[in-house]
């Protein structure tokens, strides 16, 4: 599983003009599944997600997590994210798993966010053509992979 995780003071998914998913500060992450990943590795991406310590404190920081600042998350699927841009001008996506183990995955994934106490889960819709918009705060953003 791999995640980039931007740090936000809002994001929102729309598709076809309709606001499906929108959040004000937190997290937007975009998902990426591949083939080895399984319900536990969800767990334990959503669990590090929660308690990344990535927001500041009264000192400016960053000592509190996404629970401590009763922050939301926007999950949006994003299979390029397995791109394998070595050779040719082509990404290929074979990394990346099929839509039939990948949509169940990241809907777990959202349902371990919500488990560990992330008040307000938000997402995109799993397949369809989204716009993402956001305002990345600081800018922070960070890559995190589960192998």
């Amino acid at each position: 599983m791999r995640l980039l995780i931007q740090r936000v003071s809002q994001g929102r998914v729309t598709v076809d003009g309709q606001v499906v998913g929108e959040i004000g500060t937190g997290l937007v992450l975009l998902v990426g599944i591949t083939h080895e990943d399984d319900a536990a590795v969800a767990d334990k991406m959503a669990k590090k997600v929660a308690l990344l310590r990535i927001f500041e404190d009264d000192d400016g920081k960053t000592n509190r997590s996404l629970l401590d600042v009763g922050g939301a998350a926007l999950v949006v699927s994003q299979f390029t994210l397995y791109a394998d841009t070595r050779r040719g001008r082509r990404p290929s996506f074979i990394h990346a798993a099929r839509p039939e183990q990948a949509e169940p995955l990241v809907e777990h994934f959202m349902a371990a966010l919500r488990n560990a106490g992330i008040p307000q889960v938000e997402g995109g819709r799993f397949g369809a053509m989204m716009r993402v918009e956001l305002v990345n705060e600081g800018p922070f953003t960070i890559w995190l992979e589960s192998e």
